[in-house]
């Protein structure tokens, strides 16, 4: 009997936690090969975030790690989700049931990686979250295979709240994408506004990829809130900041507020129209020497640009799970999940963090700013450092959660 299939009760996630501390090691790699399957939004509206750029930081992670593990050669395949959760699902299947994939990276559209997360459990295979922001993966639907390195609904729009709420925008309205994802951003945000004694006064909906928010701007401007917050991401970000902008929305005093903003998108919409935006982000390219590094290795091999956010804890999700293949000696899901566990994460962008219970990656976020185009020394050159949130902060606390591995 597979223990793994539809373990989402109580009981069945105590069966499957016991298995990744009672599992010995086989000490092999199946079929003499570790291969990594990169799944995202390779050409549409998300690819600018993860997509290309990530299967870069994936390769740079194996040929650091030296290309073999336990002397089988490590192999990256890559698959375009197209934000189509069947699409998703099905690749995901075909990759570990005929092809031989022993873990996923993805950083894919919610409702895609909530599929390829039951059948990550179903299959006993690591599935390493690196850029979705959906918290339920986390959460009420977490798994003993899944982990989440970067960021989610919750940290973003704790994070935002918080920098905005500090200067006195205690009166929101929200322009969302009318996506799972997006409703609970904002949900989330809402929570976190009303907590801190502020208030929605009201929302309204997009779909994904339109290219006219004009409507959801003439809403938010007239309804006089002192924050417009954005609950959207990739291409919709850019073109929506960008209107607001020509509506002179934040010249008029009402204030942008992105729930979560990625330096692609700083790069795409310019510091003009972003100057100033506050934040909470999971990495930054240039703060320190250990990411500057990488971040330059990442430049040489992809046209000048440098990592975003979900690129670079692409890193350490890829160096993290080949190290716990390596101390397992062998590349079975049970194993390799459970030397994940037990080793702090170590590497050029996360450091000394363990992975909780509910698979949350318990690293710092970090608070930025926007600088102005006068700030900026050069393209990429963009974020101000004003504070750390420490990760016990930023995460959801083990008390409010719905994951049942962590009661």
């Amino acid at each position: 009997m597979n223990i793994f299939r539809k373990t989402t009760g109580v009981a069945g996630m105590l069966m499957l936690t016991t298995a990744l501390v009672t599992s010995p090691a086989s000490a092999e790699n199946s079929d003499n090969v570790v291969r990594i399957g990169v799944m995202a939004d390779q050409s549409g509206p998300y690819a600018d975030n993860c997509g290309p750029g990530s299967v870069v930081m994936v390769k740079l992670a194996v040929e650091d790690f030296g290309d073999t593990v336990n002397g089988s050669p490590i192999e990256v395949v890559v698959a375009d989700d197209q934000n189509k959760p069947d699409i998703g699902a099905a690749q995901a299947l075909k990759w570990v049931d005929e092809e031989g994939v022993d873990t996923i990276v993805g950083c894919s559209a919610s409702s895609i990686a909530l599929a390829v997360n039951d059948i990550m459990r179903d299959k006993q295979k690591p599935y390493l979250v690196a850029g979705t922001a959906s918290a339920a993966l986390t959460n009420e639907s977490c798994s003993p295979m899944t982990t989440n390195w970067g960021f989610d609904t919750y940290t973003l729009a704790k994070g935002a709240v918080a920098a905005q709420m500090a200067q006195g925008m205690d009166s929101w309205y929200f322009i969302t994408v009318d996506y799972a994802f997006g409703k609970a951003w904002q949900e989330d945000a809402t929570r976190f506004i009303e907590a801190a004694g502020g208030k929605v006064i009201g929302s309204t909906l997009h779909p994904l990829g339109t290219n006219d928010f004009s409507s959801q701007l003439l809403q938010a401007q007239a309804s006089g809130a002192k924050a417009i917050g954005i609950a959207n991401a990739g291409a919709d970000l850019g073109n929506l900041i960008k209107q607001a902008n020509e509506f002179g929305i934040t010249a008029a005093g009402q204030s942008l507020a992105p729930l979560g903003i990625l330096i692609n998108n700083v790069h795409a919409i310019g510091l003009e129209s972003t100057k100033g935006l506050v934040f909470s982000s999971a990495a930054y390219w240039d703060r320190d020497d250990d990411s500057r590094a990488l971040a330059q290795r990442f430049s040489d091999a992809f046209n000048g640009r440098k990592p975003n956010e979900a690129q670079l804890i692409t890193y350490s999700a890829v160096m993290h799970y080949l190290k716990a293949v390596a101390e397992a000696g062998a590349d079975d899901g049970v194993s390799v999940m459970t030397s994940m566990r037990a080793t702090p994460v170590n590497d050029a962008i996360i450091k000394d963090a363990k992975i909780r219970a509910d698979g949350v990656v318990m690293k710092p976020m970090l608070s930025s700013k926007v600088k102005s185009p006068a700030e900026s020394k050069g393209d990429w050159d963009y974020y101000e450092m004003i504070g750390e949130i420490a990760a016990e902060d930023a995460w959801r606390p083990a008390s409010e959660s719905a994951c049942a591995l962590l009661k």
